[in-house]
């Protein structure tokens, strides 16, 4: 059977399901009432749901669920028994952002298909690799991926691969955004986003306005259907268009287009692929935003990808909808079907129904047919009830029956007869269709898992084991040394251990004067490009503060052309203890040094986002710490720091610094025509808003991507109170653009050196 690639559309409605499935689609993604990246899409009710997936798997379809945001403590609870009918009614698979989501799921439903969401900000196949011990068979790779990258993960990891082809971009790599959230309460994390990306911002360097852009972060949407053949052969397993927030003729008049050119190619070969300027003006019509680009498939970043001066859609042709809502927005044509029924008297009632393109037939049985004592059963009446079929996929094209006059058999009776009859041929014909389908993978189901050790064989592996620890109870974590004075210390009955994490000299000089002065100073986290271009001056400061634990920060984003980084770190990791990871790809580089015998300990940071007490738990195989996420507010952070202690785990929190708003590979430098290609030394330049507020933008050239920080930074500096009450174990100082005396001021608790500084989602929180 040849494998062909799926065609996979968006829902957000029952409607648009119609739409899609009608048009060709050989499965659709959809949302419920819960946990879905589009929480202001229509979305479908349970009974929506189960309905969708019966005439999906009668057409010989697949859905699959959205769970592709993170979840808060009390929803875990909720997260089964909001699954639960979706498995039974035959859920192809579930997409997942949650960590501690996805160990749930994999315990509680063994063999339902799991789904890396694009959230999960995969990038290469250490990270796929590393998701697929946990039981993931499906990836839905980072959109910012070029088509040798995307080729590169199929090959090394043989996991099935879903890529976006059509639709909205996001300017931030999904599931590294919080602009959002912190700007307005609204967290992409959580299916809220306001969407700031796509608002008016100035670029500046070095104080002056770089003329000609005014959205820099306003991504054109993406349109792939000149380019399927590529695709294709790059070995791609489905082909995902974004689009649940659209309308149903968007879904269904998209859907059709790629239908066409991907049946095309499969028809005809690449040489005679092409084509017609028709279609690509019906796609241009269908909402989209300005003008249209491939994505990242064939370039890494540039302004030729940017909404320049029209971040808005672009009306839809009015005529166009019409035809497409006459086409394709209805339920599906019903499968002409024949019935057969026998009727004799003192024997049970018996319906056969056949449809003979398939070859599939089912035979039930019902009630015992009487001898008529005075109203006999009718031909007509017979037929009547026998052809009602309903709400159901069928339809009787033609109906036989062999019986016996003067019988009878009540209307009820033969109701439940052709009712039970419909009911086994609709689920023998959705398994006639599911073994005859050629579009797509088909899903391996995986083996059930203990929840305390994520382990299988060969589909989930044990992940290696630190080291014995003893539980972290309260006394323990802070039985620490008394301090002299207490300048900026957060206390729980005494003093909590500090982290600092450095980018430049001057930080790494104020750290040292800090740790000199403070005992509780556990460890310094040195940024990894830092570390790689001061290595003799780190030496230097390791060898002279020896007491402290030296750990590297690694990229926030790491991608192909980053493995020679990587391999350069490795030659000089003498001294250094273990890696604060940014990603699943550097998870993946940590397990590997353990293979090769360098020992090394991981610790999350706050964007791998231990939400809730399942994230945490997942993560206690591999760390003995990790890191609170920005977007938890203080009473939602002190119970997950109880939950941790309970697992033997440390949690760090956060107390100052930049948090960082979106990480990208788009580049504003490079949008306005400033990028010389020839360096690897980062800068810093700002965008500035409507306000006339400025948001620093670290420019990475080593790693070729753009970190977009707060205006102002976070620090918490005013409530020490509320920090106390939430109770880490240890608390962080992360320094990135500070200079030396900015520092000083920040760790002595002294007079605070910015005039405004935010506290984050401490009270508030998000939705």
């Amino acid at each position: 059977m040849d494998h062909r690639v799926e065609l996979l559309a968006p829902a957000g409605n029952y409607e648009a399901f119609l739409g899609a499935v009608n048009a060709g689609a050989d499965a659709v993604y959809l949302g419920g009432e819960k946990f879905g990246a589009r929480a202001y899409a229509d979305n479908f009710t349970t009974e929506e749901i189960c309905k969708a997936i019966h005439t999906a798997h009668f057409m010989g379809r697949k859905i699959y669920l959205t769970v592709n945001t993170l979840l808060k403590e009390e929803e875990m609870e909720e997260l089964v028994p909001y699954l639960r009918p979706f498995h039974e009614a035959g859920l192809d698979g579930v997409i997942v952002q949650d960590i501690g989501a996805l160990s749930r799921i994999r315990e509680s439903f063994p063999g339902l298909s799991l789904h890396a969401s694009t959230q999960m900000s995969l990038t290469g196949p250490e990270g796929c690799t590393f998701l697929k011990k946990q039981g993931i068979e499906r990836i839905v790779p980072a959109r910012e991926l070029s088509l040798a990258e995307v080729r590169r993960m199929k090959e090394q990891t043989g996991l099935e691969i879903e890529c976006f082809i059509h639709g909205a971009m996001c300017y931030c790599y999904s599931g590294q955004c919080l602009f959002s959230s912190v700007l307005g309460g609204r967290s992409g994390n959580r299916g809220r986003c306001a969407q700031p990306c796509r608002l008016p911002y100035q670029i500046l360097d070095g104080g002056s306005v770089l003329p000609g852009v005014e959205y820099p972060l306003s991504m054109k949407d993406m349109c792939t259907v000149s380019y399927l053949p590529q695709l294709i052969e790059a070995g791609i397993d489905s082909f995902k268009i974004e689009g649940r927030m659209k309308k149903a003729e968007y879904a269904a008049g998209v859907t059709a287009v790629y239908r066409k050119y991907i049946d095309q190619y499969y028809e005809k070969g690449k040489a005679a692929y092409q084509v017609s300027r028709k279609d690509l003006d019906r796609l241009q019509s269908l909402y989209i935003r300005s003008e249209l680009q491939t994505g990242y498939y064939e370039r890494h970043n540039g302004p030729e990808m940017i909404t320049l001066h029209k971040p808005s859609y672009s009306g839809s042709d009015e005529q166009l909808l019409a035809g497409i809502r006459a086409a394709y927005l209805r339920e599906p044509d019903k499968l002409p079907v024949h019935m057969k029924i026998v009727l004799r008297a003192g024997e049970p009632s018996v319906l056969q129904i056949t449809e003979n393109g398939s070859q599939t037939t089912v035979s039930v049985s019902g009630g015992v047919v009487e001898q008529a004592q005075r109203a006999p059963l009718r031909q007509d009446a017979i037929l009547k009830q026998l052809k009602k079929t309903g709400n159901s996929c069928v339809t009787v094209s033609s109906c036989e029956l062999d019986w016996e006059e003067g019988i009878f058999l009540s209307v009820k009776e033969l109701n439940e007869l052709r009712r039970k009859g419909v009911e086994a041929f609709e689920q023998a014909y959705a398994l006639y269709q599911k073994k005859r389908t050629v579009k797509g993978p088909e899903n391996k189901p995986t083996q059930s898992v203990n929840s305390t050790d994520p382990v299988d064989k060969e589909k989930v592996s044990t992940p290696e084991p630190t080291a014995p620890m003893p539980a972290l109870t309260a006394s323990r974590l802070h039985a620490c040394e008394p301090l002299g004075r207490k300048e900026n210390l957060w206390t729980v009955d005494g003093p909590v251990k500090t982290d600092i994490l450095v980018s430049g000299l001057e930080q790494l000089q104020a750290a040292g004067e800090y740790a000199d002065r403070q005992k509780t100073c556990r460890r310094i986290y040195l940024d990894s490009d830092f570390y790689l271009d001061h290595l003799k001056q780190a030496a230097v400061f390791m060898e002279k503060h020896c007491a402290l634990e030296y750990y590297l920060a690694l990229p926030y984003i790491f991608r192909a052309g980053d493995v020679s980084y990587l391999e350069t770190l490795t030659e000089h990791l003498q001294g250094i203890g273990g890696f604060l990871i940014r990603n699943y790809e550097e998870a993946g580089y940590v397990q590997r040094l353990k293979e090769r015998g360098i020992v090394c300990s991981l610790i999350p940071d706050s964007g791998l986002y231990c939400f809730n007490a399942e994230s945490v738990r997942f993560w206690a195989h591999y760390s003995r710490e990790y890191t609170l996420p920005f977007e938890l507010n203080g009473k939602e952070a002190g119970r997950l720091v109880k939950s941790a202690e309970t697992l033997g785990m440390l949690s760090t929190m956060i107390v100052y610094g930049r948090i960082p708003m979106m990480v990208t590979a788009n580049c504003i430098r490079k949008t306005a025509h400033k990028c010389t290609n020839h360096t690897t030394k980062s800068r810093q330049m700002y965008l500035k808003d409507r306000y006339d507020v400025s948001f620093p933008v670290e420019i990475n050239c080593r790693h070729c991507y753009n970190i977009i920080y707060n205006s102002v930074p976070f620090s918490l500096h005013t409530q020490e109170n509320v920090v106390q009450r939430i109770r880490a174990g240890i608390v962080r100082y992360d320094f990135t653009t500070e200079t030396f005396e900015e520092c000083r001021q920040i760790l002595s608790g002294g007079e605070f050196p910015f005039a405004s500084y935010t506290t984050g989602h401490l009270k508030r929180g998000v939705e």
